[in-house]
């Protein structure tokens, strides 16, 4: 079995999302849900940058910038999105930029769902085209 990649980032990225819902649920707007996990990522210890200017690349080439809006240890990107349900172009768009950079690993997460957050870790591997 396939070791999960970049295990203990991801858990602590996922168990942000968790705090940061209960004390929300799906009451605030986007700005606030970003806000707030910055301050969760930082007290758990890890480097989180907002906004970090990325290459989006063809061939090896620069062809345009990406502004996600988390990036944990440099290793994660972090989208968020706060609807009632989250829309294939959400999904298209975040995995266009994750397989268009240096990352492996993505995280989609919507805070605006009704019963709960939702989000999509992906992992994109272009060493073993996944």
């Amino acid at each position: 079995m396939a070791e999960l990649i970049y295990k203990e980032d991801s858990y602590i990225v996922q168990g942000a999302f968790y705090t940061v819902y209960k004390t929300f649920r799906n009451s605030q707007k986007e700005k606030v849900y970003h806000n707030s996990l910055m301050i969760e990522l930082r007290n758990k210890k890890v480097i989180a940058e907002k906004n970090k200017r990325l290459e989006v690349l063809y061939e090896g080439c620069s062809v345009g910038l990406y502004f996600p809006d988390i990036v944990v240890n440099d290793k994660i990107i972090i989208e968020i999105k706060c609807k009632p349900f989250l829309h294939r172009d959400d999904k298209s768009q975040f995995w266009n930029y994750l397989k268009n950079s240096k990352f492996k690993v993505g995280c989609l997460v919507n805070f605006g769902k009704p019963d709960g957050v939702e989000f999509i870790r992906r992992v994109y591997d272009k060493a073993r085209g996944i």
